[in-house]
């Protein structure tokens, strides 16, 4: 039998992929190189599925003798270790981004005298479109609360932004650029204790009973499907951290993030400004320790957050602790700091690269925003956050909207100059 290759994302199977198959079984032995998830992220979001699930889903179709990773878009791995007879892809690569990775298919198969066979595209169905679909209908807490691991997983760095209501949710889940031959996109929101208690115009003490935070929170999971990670300041006592981690389990939220500090909660950015009282090691952990025991999936995540270079108490602590929430069960940590230039942060991550045993590391460059994601990565970071963009946005443009329409006693000039229309508005809304 001749053999022939398969290249597909496969996250939802409809009919164009059953067409694509019966075609490539009539050819000869049928492998299919499914994307990993990390390939698929590369040019679409996170598929609903995981690989293992897509993979069991194409085993068992009609045809398909054999399914195997394909890690990267390009296909020159798999193709060298294989050499097929054939490769069948669609029609529709012949434009747009894959083009390119089209004409490597075909110099490829010169090499060994393979073939490309590229059946017409099937219209009117696009996996695109089913996931926009199920966008609509909306997800299940169990979704997308894995989603944020696989993330981890996936992706060189997992980017996170701030939502502080339901329409900067909106924008978070729905904002995209394209660029360099992939489609960026913002992967989980961050729901701020800063930015919502700025919102609802309280101060950012804890003051904001959790009652209403869980309100802001569901107003964000009834119009987004992403991933979503929780300030959960300092947790409060220990008691009620593990309650707050039984329900966020339930309802879907994928992290919560706590920061090891006692007493008034004030915003880290003040610095010694203020008082910042951080928790014995020992109390600190204590309160890892029982959300780990109170969540009710394996899925969930306690994120640590160290306060050690906010309070001054020295990069030994900072490392010491880190040490001791990692041993407490802590999924994850992150390492928090106001200086601007950023040499802390880096020393601190060049000191934890040298642990035995390592969690992802968080970073919100709030301060220290020079850095880029790539640099981020190679320092060893796994999630950023842009903590409190949005609101910091759109405070001073509704400030300057006021403004202007006092000074010109109507509305022309601030329409005009900072508003966008409202028909515009109404297309971000749900239907």
């Amino acid at each position: 039998m001749k053999k022939v290759y398969v290249g597909m994302g496969t996250d939802l199977v409809h009919h164009g992929h059953i067409n694509i198959i019966e075609v490539a079984r009539d050819l000869g032995d049928v492998t299919v190189g499914l994307l990993s998830d990390k390939a698929v992220s590369k040019f679409s979001r996170m598929p609903f599925l995981s690989y293992d699930e897509r993979k069991k889903i194409l085993e068992n179709l009609k045809g398909v003798k054999d399914v195997i990773p394909q890690n990267t878009l390009d296909y020159e791995e798999n193709l060298r270790s294989i050499k097929p007879d054939y490769v069948v892809h669609g029609d529709d690569w012949k434009t747009g981004p894959q083009k390119h990775i089209r004409e490597r298919v075909i110099e490829l198969l010169k090499e060994w005298g393979g073939e490309l066979v590229e059946p017409e595209y099937t219209s009117g169905i696009s996996s695109t479109g089913l996931r926009n679909a199920l966008k609509e209908v909306g997800t299940t807490p169990d979704i997308r609360r894995r989603l944020l691991r696989r993330l981890i997983e996936s992706k060189d760095i997992v980017r996170v932004l701030e939502a502080h209501n339901g329409i900067s949710g909106l924008i978070v889940e729905e904002t995209t650029y394209e660029a360099e031959g992939e489609i960026r996109e913002f992967d989980a929101l961050w729901v701020s204790s800063l930015t919502d208690s700025t919102a609802k115009g309280k101060p950012d003490t804890e003051y904001v009973d959790r009652t209403s935070r869980f309100q802001t929170i569901n107003d964000i999971l009834d119009v987004t499907t992403k991933p979503i990670i929780l300030d959960g300041d300092t947790g409060g006592v220990t008691e009620h951290f593990a309650m707050l981690v039984k329900n966020l389990d339930r309802l879907g939220i994928s992290a919560v993030i706590i920061e090891d500090k006692v007493g008034l909660k004030r915003n880290s950015l003040f610095g010694t400004e203020v008082k910042q009282e951080l928790d014995t090691i020992e109390g600190f952990c204590e309160k890892i320790n029982a959300g780990k025991k109170a969540q009710m999936t394996d899925d969930f995540m306690i994120i640590a957050r160290l306060e050690s270079l906010i309070a001054d108490q020295g990069m030994e602590d900072a490392l010491t602790r880190a040490k001791a929430y990692i041993e407490a069960g802590a999924d994850a940590i992150m390492i928090h700091s106001r200086h601007k230039d950023g040499e802390e942060i880096m020393e601190f991550m060049r000191r934890y690269n040298e642990f035995d045993f390592k969690v992802p590391v968080v970073s919100v460059p709030s301060s220290y925003n020079h850095f880029t994601e790539e640099e981020l990565v190679e320092a060893g970071f796994s999630i950023v956050i842009y903590a409190n963009h949005l609101l910091r946005a759109a405070f001073p443009a509704m400030k300057k909207t006021a403004e202007t329409i006092l000074k010109n006693k109507r509305s022309m000039e601030a329409a005009k100059e900072f508003c966008m229309p409202i028909k515009e508005i109404l297309t971000i809304l749900p239907n």
